[in-house]
């Protein structure tokens, strides 16, 4: 812990342009990164990303809206296989695959192996939700898991019941933006999957490869050709 002079002294400019810095990556890439991942498995799984487009158009004709109208931010708390299918893609592609590591305030015994005391401790996101004796079939894209039934039900991601996976981290510091990224992605993967429909482009097919950066993200990212090309989106409706 610093000392008092340490706690109570001014920012440095370079301490205050790394913190903005910080803020902006975490509020931003990792959303961004989430989404890509999303939209790259459903056009790698079109049975899935058809299911999610007649839930989505079912809701909005309940709601008495037309084919031509926006996806509405109310529309989309009432679709629970979309709500599966962002949970997928955080539990097989977390931004992060690990979050802020912890200290260890004493001696302590976890699986049968000692944590010292002042112990740095980096908890595997990524690992924990591919983890097969989690999870059936773990590198598979699969959101039924989510739904009634599936290996994956009532899985909640503040870790408030048990911890299967952590994708914003668990606690006391459990990201503060949970609830705005849940909102982000599922609005805007509603938005992409209503408007369009995603599509491989022979020869130059979707690769989930990883490469690690701020966050893990594609090593080739996900690119949308124009409509007029042989393309990887085609227009609905």
């Amino acid at each position: 812990m610093p000392g008092e002079a340490e706690s109570s002294r001014a920012l440095t400019d370079d301490e205050m342009v790394s913190l903005c810095s910080e803020f902006l990556n975490a509020g931003t890439d990792t959303t961004s990164t989430a989404l890509e991942w999303i939209m790259a498995e459903l056009t790698k799984n079109p049975r899935v990303q058809e299911k999610l487009y007649h839930e989505i158009t079912k809701a909005q004709q309940q709601r008495g809206d037309g084919d031509d109208e926006e996806v509405s931010e109310e529309e989309t708390h009432g679709m629970p296989y979309l709500k599966a299918v962002v949970l997928e893609g955080l539990r097989k592609h977390p931004p992060g695959h690990f979050v802020l590591p912890h200290r260890a305030a004493e001696d302590m015994e976890v699986g049968g192996y000692l944590i010292p005391k002042g112990a740095s401790v980096n908890f595997m996101v990524a690992e924990m939700g591919r983890d097969e004796r989690e999870w059936e079939r773990p590198m598979e894209f699969v959101p039924e898991r989510f739904l009634p039934g599936g290996d994956g039900e009532g899985v909640d991601v503040t870790g408030s019941r048990e911890i299967r996976m952590m994708p914003f981290g668990v606690g006391r510091r459990i990201c503060a933006g949970l609830g705005v990224a849940m909102l982000h992605l599922e609005y805007l993967v509603a938005k992409l999957v209503k408007e369009f429909e995603w599509q491989e482009v022979a020869g130059d097919e979707v690769d989930l490869t990883e490469k690690p950066e701020f966050t893990v993200v594609m090593a080739k990212p996900l690119r949308v050709q124009e409509e007029e090309e042989e393309h990887t989106e085609e227009g609905r409706g």
